[in-house]
């Protein structure tokens, strides 16, 4: 299995590839990582640079070759999955659950409550819910927030909405921490580096799925 780390967790939010790969580890995981791992192409895909978004996709194409492949990042996910051709991609939350289904990877279930964002790539593109609600379930509470799903606020971040326009990006950002405080949940979970590159830096714990379980999973 190769690891594809993705941009965000490889460059900004380390502590999430850092996550990753313990839990790989931790349930006996067979991957590797890329020496020199390059962008997916999602940002040139969705800020409509679509010549330099194929060759990029070109060039890593050859380097995938037929191998399985894991991802952190949503938007590495939904393009590697949709905008790629033949490639067998599964994402961190899909092979937690079924790790936690084999019994790899066990977890102390705590009495903490805990919410969860339902990223715009994850979630209503590529339509994984409750995958990502079952690993938080096997180690907290979960409350969920006014509108999750495909319901779910979005981040404010993605579409190069945070490079082109960071008002809006932040005052969206804003919207879904007030949601996710009205739950009274100690923290913010989500499965999209993205995602918690923008929604941290309030009052409220933010954290990536993988960053939760190596936190608070243990005894």
């Amino acid at each position: 299995m190769l690891y594809f780390r993705g941009c965000t967790a490889r460059q900004k939010e380390t502590g999430i590839a850092d996550a990753t790969e313990k839990l790989l580890k931790l349930a006996d995981v067979d991957y590797h990582v890329l020496d020199d791992e390059k962008c997916c192409g999602s940002v040139l895909l969705r800020t409509g640079f679509e010549k330099e978004a194929k060759k990029q996709i070109a060039k890593n194409t050859e380097v995938f070759g037929d191998e399985t492949i894991l991802t952190s990042c949503a938007g590495c996910y939904k393009t590697l999955l949709q905008d790629y051709e033949g490639l067998d991609v599964i994402h961190i939350s899909e092979l937690l659950a079924i790790l936690i289904d084999e019994g790899r990877l066990k977890f102390d279930k705590k009495d903490l409550n805990v919410t969860y964002h339902d990223s715009c790539h994850l979630g209503r593109h590529c339509k994984v819910f409750d995958e990502p609600r079952k690993v938080i379930k096997s180690a907290a509470n979960l409350i969920e927030m006014k509108n999750i799903k495909e319901d779910s606020l979005c981040c404010g971040a993605g579409g190069g909405v945070k490079s082109a326009y960071p008002q809006i990006a932040s005052e969206l950002a804003d919207a879904k921490i007030s949601q996710a405080k009205d739950t009274k949940c100690k923290a913010l979970i989500t499965a999209c580096p993205f995602c918690k590159l923008n929604l941290k830096g309030h009052d409220l714990e933010v954290l990536d799925l993988t960053e939760f379980l190596i936190k608070y999973g243990g005894e």
